[in-house]
């Protein structure tokens, strides 16, 4: 199945999802006392004399120190990064939830670029284009063939700038070209609607600038359509995470004032800290609180968050916050485990390096580095079971992680067994026609988890997994 995306260039959903971090949103350098290591910095010195003088071809001294920066950076853990120009103008759009673009969110269909939405308001929106069409050229270039990513960096550009892209339309049974005007895009990280009378869902896809003012939009959006609500589904499946102090917001929503959201312990006097729920805690600068508005109602009203393998960080944050103050209850598969915050610092106007500096912890002290949130209700993807959830990546699958600095690491015998059965079934399934291979969408009517969390909200029999059980911490190689 393919996977789905908004096109930032940058954002992947699933089982990578554990690759953005939650990033605070410190940007002055510390200064540090620590003395330099002399011998190794001549040695390094000599090294790079001896690559410009005589390796084969001459080479770029800019680049060699970048790619050594790089890769001192890339060594500590699979969060920290070292930002140059391009990847750091990439960071920021990402944060911000600003891309420049046509405005369409898209999956790939049978090597082809399928439309599943046009951004309302967007030029692609504006253009007449339409969910499932089918995208076959971007200017003179056949998307057959081209990776998703791919399609989506020839489709960004500078705002102002054409992009021809040539449409086949299934249900016209027609191929036409349509010439589009790339503009400043903003995603919508949050959407919900009235599931049932009394029930609604709110999911949201990744925390950024823009989220709190989003998700206290669409609640206003939902309590005038359903004044008389019984029970709310907040989703956070295949939720990446990013800003701290979103999640610490989003939390607050839900949680009685000034109660611990999360703490964070670290090296540094800076990294030691406790946020609460509190205005003080998740305003930047001098923004408007957006939560102060939400009606009082939701600090009380029953309350479901869905998760799995690809909620990470910041939405294991939330997780974690609401489960220990027993003020939802968790459902759905453990969690990706990744526990770690990154702070920005700035090296220069375009440059910068995103660094791990502390753990985080929930209320309870709970470390969920490398572990995840284990759900109180453990629920699979579908009627039928979660067949590939032996193959989803994970904190602890990736190399050079944390560990969680809370007790010994496990090894389980039989997760490569479960991984060897679920690759045979993969293989089976890819013999599938793709509409029969095709996920239900997270939110329609046959979202099964969702089902489920409506059932559990209305006291009705819930459909407990019958194979998913916690992941143990596994040993970390050396």
């Amino acid at each position: 199945m393919g996977h789905k995306l908004k096109i930032t260039g940058w954002i992947a959903l699933g089982a990578l999802a554990g690759a953005l971090t939650t990033v605070s949103l410190q940007t002055v350098a510390r200064n540090t006392l620590t003395p330099l290591p002399l011998e190794e910095l001549q040695q390094l010195a000599a090294v790079f004399g001896m690559v410009k003088s005589d390796y084969v071809e001459p080479v770029d001294e800019k680049k060699l120190i970048t790619d050594a920066i790089a890769g001192m950076v890339a060594s500590l853990d699979p969060h920290s990064q070292y930002f140059d120009k391009k990847s750091f103008k990439e960071f920021r759009e990402g944060t911000s939830g600003k891309f420049v673009g046509v405005g369409i969110e898209i999956t790939q269909e049978d090597g082809l670029v399928k439309i599943v939405s046009p951004i309302e308001g967007s030029p692609a929106f504006r253009a007449g284009l339409k969910t499932n069409d089918l995208i076959t050229k971007i200017d003179d270039t056949a998307v057959k063939g081209l990776s998703l990513n791919d399609a989506v960096k020839r489709m960004r550009g500078e705002p102002n700038t054409k992009v021809l892209l040539t449409i086949y339309r299934k249900d016209e049974n027609r191929t036409f070209p349509v010439t589009i005007t790339r503009e400043e895009i903003k995603q919508q990280s949050v959407r919900g609607k009235v599931i049932e009378p009394g029930y609604a869902w709110i999911r949201i896809s990744q925390f950024q600038e823009r989220t709190v003012d989003d998700f206290a939009r669409k609640l206003d959006e939902v309590y005038k359509q359903e004044p008389k609500l019984k029970g709310l589904v907040l989703d956070l499946r295949n939720d990446p995470g990013g800003l701290l102090n979103a999640a610490v917001a989003i939390s607050a929503a839900f949680l009685p004032e000034n109660v611990t959201v999360v703490s964070t312990n670290g090296q540094t006097a800076e990294s030691k800290q406790v946020l609460k729920a509190t205005a003080r805690d998740y305003l930047v600068r001098d923004g408007s609180d957006a939560i102060k508005s939400l009606p009082a109602s939701l600090k009380k009203i029953p309350l479901i968050v869905l998760v799995n393998e690809g909620s990470a960080s910041a939405s294991e944050i939330v997780a974690g916050a609401l489960q220990d103050h027993k003020r939802a209850t968790i459902m759905g598969s453990q969690t990706f485990g990744k526990g770690s915050v990154q702070t920005f610092r700035p090296l220069g106007p375009d440059t910068g390096l995103k660094i791990t500096t502390s753990r985080y912890y929930t209320p309870s002290g709970r470390s969920i580095q490398a572990k995840g949130i284990v759900p109180d209700v453990m629920v699979d993807d579908t009627e039928e079971g979660s067949p590939y959830a032996a193959l989803r990546m994970r904190e602890a699958d990736l190399e050079k992680h944390l560990t969680s600095g809370q007790g010994e690491e496990k090894k389980d015998p039989a997760r490569e067994k479960a991984r060897e059965e679920a690759m045979k079934r993969l293989e089976e399934e890819s013999r599938k026609p793709a509409s029969e291979r095709r996920a239900p969408e997270f939110g329609s009517d046959k979202d099964f988890q969702l089902q489920q969390a409506i059932n559990q909200l209305k006291g009705k029999p819930v459909m407990v997994s019958k194979t998913l059980t916690e992941r143990k911490e596994e040993s970390k190689d050396n």
